[in-house]
């Protein structure tokens, strides 16, 4: 039996490494649609899927790498979406601190 070649496609399974072409600046907002507002621990800033990167004259892009799109200041502090999930750095810390 011949060995069959398979191609390799490479697929970022968490996406924190945007697969937009464009600039991270050039990105959509994200809207009313997708976040939501949040009253607990739950919001963007926690998020697995938040980053920071520099911006035109110092001023810090908030993204989401799980929808390709930046955040509005201040709705990092009080908004989620429906794919929030726990930072894994501090939900590893977190299981260190009860073992």
């Amino acid at each position: 039996m011949a060995a069959r070649k398979v191609a390799v496609v490479p697929f970022n399974i968490c996406r924190l490494q945007p697969s937009r072409l464009e600039a991270i600046g050039d990105w959509p907002w994200l809207d009313q649609e997708v976040l939501h507002t949040s009253r607990s621990h739950q919001v963007c800033m926690t998020c697995h899927f938040f980053r920071h990167h520099p911006g035109a004259n110092g001023i810090p892009l908030l993204t989401c790498h799980l929808h390709q799109a930046l955040i509005a200041h201040g709705e990092h502090l009080t908004r989620s979406c429906s794919g929030w999930t726990a930072n894994r750095r501090r939900q590893r810390d977190r299981e260190l601190e009860v073992a």
